[in-house]
């Protein structure tokens, strides 16, 4: 285990009874507010998670958390632990890092070849999880640290299911935008035969209950390519199903906290109505983050700081995406004929994978005559520098928050998941971006590399549109975050709700 944030005696004196909040006269009323705050082991999914934990802290200096993922994942954050498992702070510590077992030794490895495996990994994780995170409340109950509220994240259904069996309550802490959240909602709930007849017409236009009208193009993958059992992602979507099926059966409502904020997606949170849904994002890091890569030195932060006002191209694909050797060289021809310097992230994996082909890492590594590659960094740190003009991302959410959160616009190159609706929100609700068209052979060519970036580049009153709805939504972001904010109100509500014994 490890436990961290041990925070000035004054915000967190030690209560005298373990696990007891001492009220203003002196006398133990309820338990002192703990949650257990649960999440998948990737990074896109560990990331938001741990920033909520750190949330939670600042905005109830009363309360505890615990943080849990798998114990591969775990291993991979806090490698150190390996030759003290038992390090860490003591109980005035009120952020706690334990991992629960999935089952496996060392969690899932990607196979091209055996779809079969990523079904039998998730059955693993389903089951050997939940009797895990049992065990796992029950300990911290006997150690004098018990549990009073479970928060999730989207591929932990049987989470609320173990919360219920030990008699707490949970709530759902939803990583992607509202907008995915109310078209999941619908398909679930009478709208899956017209996306099932169509969706294999991207230009198929669908309207769910109050969402604007989307192109099937632009539907979460799960529900257009992922239905079929023969599919390689089918048990995200009989999981994202059966999440679904979990919320339909809290009462009195499921509580939802969602990582966006309510200027952004007004509409869109009004469009799940039938759950307590709260926006409360952008969920943004405090400070250094424990993650599953390693970061490169500060050398590119030194880069940048050489570098023009809104002058340098920022490109990251997060933490998944696969890039063949094609796929890079036109990347990098398209970042090269813009004449504008770039910052591109190419993961270890991915060079790795590439140097048993036709290039060597020293090849690949080889000075550029614009750019600088790394292998990964510090995003947040570099979207809010101010030489970086435009981001290239495959928008994830967390992606897409950073850079609204940062001013930055963005040229989308959406694959998977909730990437295509997270590029229409960029471009076709925010404007604050461009989305980037892929040839017929699914590669971006560098011809479309070179005009996206550019087209969100311009200068001048005519031109500069994503960069003003950017700024603009920068502000509002900030507006929302701040003290009294519509995220920073909603955070308080769901708080109150607990510390007062309510159930939201």
């Amino acid at each position: 285990s490890s436990q961290i944030d041990c925070a000035p005696s004054s915000a967190t004196r030690k209560p005298p009874v373990a696990g007891v909040r001492e009220t203003e006269r002196g006398a133990s009323m309820s338990p002192q507010p703990h949650f257990l705050v649960l999440t998948f082991p990737l990074q896109g999914h560990i990331a938001p998670a741990l920033r909520l934990a750190r949330r939670l802290l600042v905005a109830a200096p009363d309360a505890l958390v615990t943080f849990s993922t798998t114990e591969a994942a775990h291993r991979r954050m806090f490698p150190a632990e390996a030759d003290a498992p038992d390090s860490g702070g003591g109980d005035d510590c009120r952020l706690e890092l334990l991992p629960f077992s999935d089952g496996t030794e060392t969690g899932y490895v990607r196979s091209s070849t055996d779809p079969a495996a990523f079904t039998d990994y998730m059955a693993s994780f389903q089951a050997a999880g939940a009797r895990s995170v049992g065990e796992l409340v029950d300990a911290l109950a006997v150690r004098g640290r018990p549990v009073t509220r479970v928060v999730y994240t989207m591929l932990l259904p049987w989470a609320a299911d173990v919360a219920r069996e030990k008699g707490l309550p949970s709530a759902l802490y939803w990583i992607q935008p509202a907008a995915v959240l109310a078209v999941y909602y619908h398909y679930f709930h009478g709208h899956a035969a017209v996306v099932a007849d169509h969706r294999h017409d991207p230009s198929f236009l669908v309207r769910f209950p109050g969402l604007p009208t989307q192109a099937v193009r632009d539907l979460p993958s799960f529900l257009t390519e992922s239905t079929d059992p023969s599919d390689f992602f089918h048990s995200v979507y009989t999981t994202v199903r059966d999440l679904f099926d979990t919320l339909d059966r809290e009462t009195p409502r499921a509580t939802v906290l969602v990582n966006t904020c309510q200027e952004l997606e007004e509409g869109a949170l009004a469009a799940v109505g039938a759950y307590d849904a709260l926006p409360i994002g952008p969920v943004l890091p405090s400070g250094d983050e424990a993650g599953l890569f390693k970061q490169d030195d500060a050398k590119y932060m030194e880069w940048l700081d050489a570098k023009p006002a809104d002058s340098v191209v920022y490109v990251a694909f997060g933490s998944l995406a696969r890039m063949e050797r094609e796929q890079l060289d036109e990347l990098l021809l398209g970042l090269e004929e813009t004449g504008r310097p770039y910052l591109c992230v190419v993961r270890k994996d991915i060079k790795a994978e590439l140097a048993d082909g036709e290039a060597s890492e020293t090849e690949m590594d080889a000075p550029l005559k614009n750019g600088m590659v790394v292998e990964w960094c510090d995003q947040v740190r570099v979207l809010s520098h101010a030489a970086v003009g435009c981001f290239v991302t495959h928008c994830g959410w967390n992606s897409v928050m950073e850079s609204v959160a940062c001013g930055v616009p963005m040229v989308c190159v959406p694959k998977m998941s909730d990437q295509r609706m997270n590029a229409w929100l960029v471009e076709c609700e925010w404007r604050v971006g461009a989305r980037a068209e892929v040839s017929g052979d699914g590669v971006l060519r560098a011809a479309e590399v070179r005009r996206r970036v550019e087209e969100v580049m311009r200068e001048g009153e005519a031109a500069g549109g994503a960069r003003r709805a950017a700024s603009e939504w920068k502000a509002a972001v900030v507006e929302a975050l701040g003290k009294g904010g519509s995220s920073d109100r909603n955070l308080r509500v769901f708080l109150e709700g607990i510390t007062s014994g309510v159930s939201l």
